[in-house]
């Protein structure tokens, strides 16, 4: 009972700040106040023009924070009360967690209204987790690896990586921040993808709350669930056709909350199989992050008024902006048939036009134009298989590579 009762509670506030969340969004006045501060955008996937509200990401983030606020006393009260040998170590580790998210709130915001640079959007994520990894390192300082059963006559049992794992772990709170944000563009696909991660990691928890590590899956499930609760709120409002924007806010903010649970969690290996369509589109879309192929500052399908569906949207450029290492990449995509590239194109065939390298694109490019709500349907569907796809590596083929 003692711990379970810290878990229905904050199920319990989850429900409330559903509640809350859905109550503030839903009023007319708030909206009003984002557009007079010029925080809005324009839905560029829609005939009408109309100015709808952005950055509301940070009013499930706030509320998220005064939940999880609240609840502080829930796990540590009675160990108060009792006078017993209070845990200084845990809730160092919940302040932590708090400070990193709420960094990341705050840093996600000045991005919405400052619109900060690519390179700024990778060092922020760095700097808000090492309240965390100080933490990590005070409290575990644990940096081996277990070796997969296959490399353990090579290699040995385990690996000790000593300061390359904070390196990993401060790389994972990045991935996490940004693997969201650049898998996003159409309505409801940030929040919902979000959702769906958040709910296979409480799965994941209360699968492992009978195991050897059930209270660091307990602490995971106290910031996971009010983070499902606002988020929802967040996605009744952001599900097509959006009457908000979520912003960079949400994305940060997310990322984060996914790298807390999964590094204080002790199961960052594991959260990343519930990212792995992030990581697809992560892969495929490396040519134009690093800007071996031209990216263009939008990325998202292009919207056909006549049939009211989407279309891949493309890049075009000179072929001699390509490096030796672009056209490779670009000629061994074609190969695969994962692009669609026209060469020749323009006057005296100077340019070449493909398609712009984001999953979305590329489903849209294999089952062909595709209404806004539908496409955003089956990315949320590809997120949950690839959910199902984690379990069944985390459990029934585990024992292939390790001892479980």
């Amino acid at each position: 009972m003692a711990m379970w009762f810290p878990i229905f509670v904050s199920g319990a506030m989850s429900v409330v700040s559903y509640l809350i969340t859905e109550t503030i969004i839903f009023k007319q006045k708030l909206k009003e106040m984002f557009i007079k501060a010029n925080l809005f955008g324009i839905d560029l996937n829609k005939k009408g023009k109309e100015k709808v509200p952005e950055a509301i990401g940070v009013v499930s983030g706030c509320i998220y924070l005064i939940t999880l606020f609240l609840f502080i006393p829930v796990p540590f009260g009675r160990l108060i009360m009792e006078n017993s040998t209070f845990p200084h170590d845990e809730f160092v580790e919940m302040v932590a967690a708090l400070l990193s998210i709420c960094c990341m709130l705050l840093l996600g915001f000045a991005d919405d209204v400052l619109d900060l640079r690519w390179r700024h959007k990778l060092l922020l994520p760095t700097i808000a987790s090492l309240p965390l990894l100080m933490v990590y390192y005070v409290n575990f300082n644990s940096t081996s690896v277990i070796i997969p059963k296959p490399l353990r006559p090579w290699v040995g049992f385990s690996v000790n990586l000593g300061i390359f794992y904070y390196v990993y772990m401060g790389m994972l709170a990045v991935f996490c921040t940004n693997a969201i944000n650049i898998l996003a563009g159409i309505n409801g696909l940030e929040v919902g993808q979000s959702i769906i991660i958040a709910l296979s990691i409480a799965v994941f928890n209360m699968c492992e709350l009978n195991g050897d590590l059930w209270k660091a899956h307990q602490f995971s499930l106290y910031f996971i669930l009010p983070y499902i609760g606002t988020s929802l709120a967040l996605l009744k409002y952001n599900w097509y056709p959006s009457r908000i924007f979520v912003g960079d806010t949400f994305c940060y903010f997310s990322g984060m909350t996914f790298a807390v649970v999964g590094i204080l969690g002790h199961f960052s290996k594991t959260m990343l199989l519930f990212f792995l369509p992030q990581i697809i589109n992560f892969l495929y879309s490396v040519p134009q992050l690093f800007h071996m192929v031209h990216c263009p500052r939008h990325r998202i399908p292009r919207y056909c008024k006549e049939t009211d569906k989407l279309v891949c949207s493309v890049t075009v450029f000179k072929k001699t902006d390509l490096n030796f290492l672009g056209n490779f990449i670009l000629r061994l995509f074609k190969f695969f048939k994962l692009i669609d590239l026209k060469e020749n194109v323009g006057e005296g065939g100077l340019y070449m036009e493909c398609n712009n390298l984001t999953l979305i694109n590329f489903i849209l490019l294999w089952i062909g134009p595709t209404h806004e709500k539908k496409l955003s349907q089956i990315l949320l569907i590809v997120q949950a298989f690839c959910s199902v796809v984690a379990f069944t590596i985390r459990y029934p083929l585990a024992w292939l590579f390790y001892n479980v």
